[in-house]
């Protein structure tokens, strides 16, 4: 029996909210990223925010959202989008702000940026994508490498009496005064989506209620970094990555 005869096209559905652009992503197949905008624009979508909602991008895999999300955006250097932010949320009180940074971007270089941006309470929404690695410039290790996680620029695995232990800075994140919501999710699933969907309308409701700043940690894979394939990768972070940087809430005022 012929496929088209079993799958038929009327029954395929495909919903994609009008904020996502037609551009095809330039991520690897299996990346949290797509999965994570599409979160972001159903949410500002469903909010009816479009107008007001501006994202900052700096470098990285996510230099190019603003191919993806039809909103206004602003790119940033290297690890400066929470100063930025900053400087639009100031500016513009009544806007959405938010950042979407990576992990060698916001826990290597941006760490100054993000720590007083959080500690000052500044009112937006940073989304902290996770996977362990620097995923553009070659899959070398990141702060948040695991223990005897191996990279391009650690072969032989990471180790403490070299590189230190994996940055949490998530959990140091949550003890500063200024934030008033942080959560780590992920994308791995249907249920998972739909706690991380939750997560991100929250992040955004805190704003428009003025409630300081909003970080989300999104635990994350790079199959082409870590040479795993898209199925291998997702089974690979929850072996490894959810026991190290476990889901769930850190802080909710």
């Amino acid at each position: 029996m012929d496929l088209k005869d079993i799958i038929k096209e009327e029954n395929l559905v495909y919903s994609k909210t009008k904020l996502l652009t037609d551009n095809i992503m330039h991520y690897c197949p299996g990346c949290t990223h797509g999965v994570v905008h599409k979160v972001v624009a159903e949410v500002i979508d469903e909010m009816n925010i479009q107008e007001k909602s501006i994202g900052v991008a700096p470098v990285g895999c996510a230099v190019l959202a603003y191919n993806y999300i039809d909103i206004d955006w602003h790119e940033a250097a290297h690890g400066r989008a929470p100063a930025v932010a900053t400087a639009i949320s100031r500016l513009y009180p009544n806007k959405y702000v938010f950042t979407y940074q990576g992990d060698g971007d916001l826990a290597s270089i941006g760490t100054a940026e993000i720590m007083h941006a959080c500690n000052r309470g500044e009112n937006i929404v940073v989304i902290f994508i996770n996977n362990g690695i620097y995923g553009m410039t070659g899959g070398q290790m990141a702060p948040t490498s695991l223990l005897d996680m191996p990279t391009s620029t650690t072969p032989y695995g990471r180790k403490v009496e070299l590189n230190g232990y994996p940055l949490k800075i998530t959990e140091l994140i949550a003890q500063l005064p200024g934030t008033c919501y942080v959560t780590r999710q992920a994308g791995h699933t249907p249920a998972a989506v739909r706690k991380l969907k939750k997560a991100i309308r929250k992040a955004f409701e805190n704003v428009g209620q003025k409630k300081g700043t909003s970080f989300i940690e999104v635990v994350s894979t790079c199959n082409s970094g870590w040479k795993l394939s898209p199925v291998k990768a997702n089974e690979w972070m929850v072996e490894h990555m959810f026991p190290y940087y476990p889901l769930g809430d850190l802080k909710d005022e």
